[in-house]
């Protein structure tokens, strides 16, 4: 008996060492490819600013990490809030969800009409709604732009149908930012939601329907609940990139409504600051870690009430 209890641990333990091995390769390049560089920011935002946009290496400082919501008066010395990073972090949640909220509104119909369909049609109305993924952002972005644009294309058709009298002012407008990240990532809302509702039992809506349940209450107190997961997914694929987008507002916002993107970017570039860019990148960090952390609770507590 103590010998096949040994036999039982060597395998046990062999096996141990097979996976580690077999994981290797993903964990060297894990390691390198995002533990590392974001180690380096982190260590970046804690030293001191150097004279020449760069930081001064192994002096260290917490600049960085104030300069992120407060700032100093150039005169007196006396402390303020940052104001402009404020704003634009505050922005950058707004628009944000925003942005989701909108691809939630227009692809859960998509979604609904495509499972809906035959299961030959299903094929094609997918293929059409990854075409944009074959399409470089920027490319897509100088498109809407010039749908947005006062010369442009809604403009012009608002103009010959009489609506308006002269162009909209759209662009370089928190608007244009929206509407163009919902264009950009509205399909990460559709196939999330169609993935679920794929799976979802239209009898169960027919069989509500029946017991005399309203259309909005079919919709609220069946579909809804059984396709959360595809909700929560979606939303998460949207608002994270937003969260983060940098080419959309700088096109379609230009310089008076950036998002955290472009201060970080602008910390790197023009305002050579690099340990406040580096603050401001680990601060865009920590809240998508926060968005993925609340995203991880919500499916597993759904998970638990169906197994339940």
């Amino acid at each position: 008996m103590g010998r096949a209890a040994e036999i039982a641990a060597e395998a046990a333990r062999r096996d141990i060492r097979t996976r580690w091995w077999m994981s290797a390769p993903a964990l060297v390049i894990i390691l390198l490819a995002a533990i590392l560089p974001l180690f380096v920011v982190v260590m970046y935002s804690v030293m001191v600013k150097g004279d020449y946009g760069d930081v001064k290496y192994w002096q260290f400082s917490g600049e960085g990490w104030f300069s992120v919501f407060f700032e100093r008066d150039m005169f007196d010395n006396s402390l303020s809030l940052a104001d402009a990073h404020v704003s634009i972090l505050w922005r950058s949640v707004k628009l944000s969800i925003l942005t989701t909220l909108v691809s939630l509104l227009v692809g859960f119909p998509t979604a609904y009409f495509i499972a809906t369909q035959d299961r030959t049609k299903r094929d094609l109305w997918l293929f059409l709604i990854t075409i944009p993924f074959w399409t470089n952002l920027l490319i897509r972005t100088f498109a809407i732009q010039e749908v947005f644009r006062n010369e442009g294309v809604l403009n012009s058709a608002l103009l010959w149908t009489g609506v308006i009298d002269k162009p909209i002012q759209i662009m370089f407008t928190e608007s244009a930012i929206m509407l163009g990240m919902v264009y950009v990532y509205l399909p990460l809302m559709v196939l999330p939601l169609y993935a679920s509702l794929e799976k979802f039992d239209f009898r169960l809506a027919e069989a509500a329907s029946d017991l005399y349940a309203r259309p909005r209450r079919v919709l609220f107190r069946v579909i809804l609940p059984m396709v959360r997961p595809g909700i929560i997914a979606g939303s998460i694929l949207v608002f994270i990139p937003s969260l983060g987008a940098y080419v959309t507002p700088r096109l379609l916002g230009g310089g008076k409504s950036l998002m955290l993107g472009n201060l970080i970017e602008l910390q790197f570039g023009q305002g050579r600051n690099w340990p406040l860019g580096s603050a401001l990148s680990i601060t865009l960090t920590a809240m998508v870690m926060l968005v993925l952390i609340v995203y991880v609770r919500a499916t597993s507590k759904t998970g638990d009430m169906r197994h339940g």
